[in-house]
């Protein structure tokens, strides 16, 4: 049967009755997706509404934390001095144990050292053993390591020059000066004390590893040795211990034993031709006592006279000068006139 014109333009034309669903649903989606695409472009345009927001809030965070660094370093203020005399400190038992760190840690610090001196004079070849630079590095390590083993303890002095020089900062009491002093010379006395009852025959033979003006020097230079020398390890002290440093650099005080070894390996790269390197009045000491020579004797008021002017200066040149209290009281002064 043939189809009449009228039939077939009508099956032509009627939709389907699922044309209109699918084709609305179709439409719907492709709006969606173009409002989707649109505002995403527009969010990823340079300086659109969304990246000025990010870089709004970018921009405030900096400048408060700008603004809260710089306040945080103009509000620093120095920790309190020390009192002169704290008897309060003899009642507590930290400071017993800061004793008892200062000693223990001088004593080892002696024996580990002077033997090694007696070792590197004993042995036969020259190049074999550990030679000048490893007495250096020994001296220079065994600061490093028990610097950092007492700092939180005593502080990790080890030195009646550092010690003098930390009081005249007012960083320690004169009670725990005096008695640091005390318990770093007996810690010494008794570290090379082990070393002559282990090594008796080479040590006594050997010169003790006491410090003297070696030959070719006189006192003067030798003197002059030592106080620069102490100054060198007492302002490396001062300048890896800075508060104000470490408030700005907390890695600073963390890293402090590093520095610290390392300036005593330095000076006694230096100094050992000159003196044997003492820089350490109670290195110095524990050696003298336990060898006992005349000549020890006669040298040894250079071991303690330059590591304590040594340490005068640079307590000086750390504080008048590099942290600059002198110019700080006199414009202070004329800032605030009074009648």
């Amino acid at each position: 049967m043939q189809k009449s014109p009228s039939n077939i333009h009508n099956f032509h034309h009627t939709p389907s009755p699922f044309l209109f669903p699918l084709l609305k649903s179709h439409i719907t989606i492709f709006l969606q997706h173009s409002k989707t695409n649109n505002s995403s472009e527009r969010e990823r345009v340079p300086g659109g509404p969304r990246e000025r927001n990010q870089n709004q809030n970018q921009t405030m965070s900096k400048e408060t934390s700008e603004i809260g660094e710089t306040t945080a370093r103009k509000d620093y203020v120095d920790p309190p001095p020390a009192p002169i005399f704290d008897t309060a400190e003899l009642t507590l038992w930290s400071f017993y144990r800061a004793l008892i760190a200062e000693f223990i840690a001088t004593l080892l610090f002696l024996y580990i050292t002077v033997a090694t001196v007696i070792g590197y004079k004993n042995q036969a070849d020259p190049c074999g053993g550990v030679g000048l630079l490893g007495v250096a590095w020994a001296f220079g390590d065994m600061i490093f390591i028990l610097v950092y083993c007492t700092a939180g303890i005593s502080g990790g002095h080890i030195n009646p020059a550092v010690t003098f020089g930390l009081f005249l900062a007012r960083k320690v009491s004169l009670i725990r000066a005096v008695t640091y002093i005390v318990a770093q010379c007996l810690g010494a006395i008794c570290g090379v004390g082990l070393v002559k009852a282990f090594m008796k025959s080479p040590y006594n033979s050997l010169g003790g590893g006491a410090n003297t003006v070696a030959p070719g020097y006189n006192k003067g230079t030798a003197l002059g040795a030592e106080i620069i020398g102490t100054f060198m390890l007492v302002y490396t002290v001062f300048s890896a211990t800075d508060p104000k440093r470490s408030a700005r650099d907390p890695h600073v005080i963390i890293l402090a034993p590093l520095p610290i070894g390392f300036a005593v390996f330095m000076v006694h790269l230096a100094t050992i031709p000159i003196t044997g390197t003492g820089i350490n009045p109670a290195r110095s000491l524990g050696a003298a006592v336990i060898f006992n020579d005349k000549k020890v004797w006669d040298d040894h008021w250079i071991f303690w006279v330059g590591p304590f002017v040594g340490a005068v200066a640079a307590q000086a040149y750390h504080e008048y000068v590099l942290r600059a209290s002198v110019m700080k009281a006199w414009d202070s002064f004329w800032s605030n006139p009074t009648d």
